[in-house]
């Protein structure tokens, strides 16, 4: 048995699977609690704790000897191209220095490199967050000097996008696809013959509004009031990413909540709910023109598409352009082990991060 070892750390969890033979072997998700994280000074001061809680699970299974490779999610890292990266170290270097901001998923390339290196075996990342694939003229953001950025779910994105091409008989390559990521922050992407040409970028404050997310504001009225309430840089990002959406109309995040509120009789719940969901199919039929109107499949996937009411109202918007697939929740975990097996097999030429070049 050739074992791949998973490592997918969140900003109070840590993920951790082993897969073999398509199959997954064992996996084991450990929360971490405020208190237990607070006690570390930064994210990279918490790579032996993480260290260590992934030895554990390893060594329960005692497949250690079985393992030929490791994979980790990627992070914050200079624009690139999708495909499965080694772990090198210029790839180390801009993580450990948080070069491109701080993040847990940062950790998921240095725990991967610390565990290849005992084990004598080689370390990947596959799909980073900063996957960038867009077209030129999509980089254009109407003010010179400013770019728009791809920032999205791209791996778990992309792994979906592979999914259904298969089950329509293509493949991703060869296919067009816009996919839908609906989480406590919503990213869309318009995927043409295997490249992401066009993103919209849920953390920069683009697209639909989201569960805590503010998604595009009317600029003007915006900059009223943060030259009114004197807010900084540090003070805008809280904001529109993490105390805007449902939880500034509803005070609440979870869809759940939002939905028991509204088959209760709440009308305001229904209303943003309805909001939201508008929202993210404007921004689908958006990317339709991206891709000219030739779209193989829409795909919804995330945790919040295990609303059926939520997938419901999105689909009946936007079935018109194409077949709507749902994919609930999310395929990380299987999508870094597979972005590894397939450099393992020799499908596919794992990349060197200080040799790419974005994509024009």
């Amino acid at each position: 048995m050739e074992a791949i070892l998973v490592i997918n750390p969140g900003s109070t969890s840590t993920k951790t699977a082993v897969y073999a033979d398509h199959q997954l072997i064992a996996e084991e998700t450990i929360r971490h609690s405020v208190e237990e994280i607070s006690q570390f000074k930064d994210v990279i001061s918490q790579t032996d704790f993480r260290y260590n809680i992934i030895k554990n699970f390893i060594d329960k299974l005692g497949l250690a000897e079985k393992l030929v490779a490791v994979v980790g999610r990627g992070g914050l890292l200079k624009p690139i191209p999708g495909g499965t990266y080694q772990v090198d170290q210029a790839l180390l270097k801009d993580l450990r220095e948080e070069k491109y901001n701080t993040h847990a998923s940062n950790l998921g390339a240095i725990l991967a490199n610390e565990f290849a290196e005992s084990l004598n075996i080689p370390a990947f990342i596959v799909d980073p967050v900063v996957v960038d694939e867009m077209k030129p003229l999509s980089r254009i953001s109407g003010l010179k000097g400013i770019e728009r950025r791809s920032v999205c779910h791209a791996l778990n994105q992309k792994a979906v996008a592979r999914k259904v091409a298969e089950d329509l008989g293509k493949t991703y390559e060869t296919g067009s696809f816009i996919v839908a990521h609906l989480g406590g922050g919503i990213s869309l992407g318009a995927h043409e013959n295997g490249r992401m040409v066009d993103v919209i970028n849920g953390i920069d404050g683009e697209g639909p509004y989201t569960p805590e997310r503010s998604g595009a504001l009317p600029v003007l009225d915006f900059s009223k009031r943060v030259i009114a309430e004197n807010m900084t840089v540090s003070d805008v990002k809280k904001l529109i990413a993490g105390n805007a959406g449902l939880k500034s109309y509803l005070g609440e995040t979870d869809i759940r909540e939002i939905e028991k509120r509204m088959n209760q009789g709440d009308e305001e719940a229904k209303y943003y709910l309805d909001g939201m969901c508008y929202q993210v199919a404007k921004n689908i039929g958006e990317l339709g023109v991206a891709l000219k109107g030739q779209v193989d499949a829409i795909i919804l996937t995330g945790g919040v598409i295990y609303s059926q009411y939520v997938l419901s109202k999105i689909t009946e918007y936007t079935e018109w352009i194409a077949p709507v697939k749902a994919f609930p929740g999310e395929m990380e975990m299987e999508a870094l082990y597979v972005g590894a097996l397939r450099v393992i097999k020799g499908e596919e030429k794992a990349l060197a991060y200080d040799e790419v070049e974005i994509l024009k």
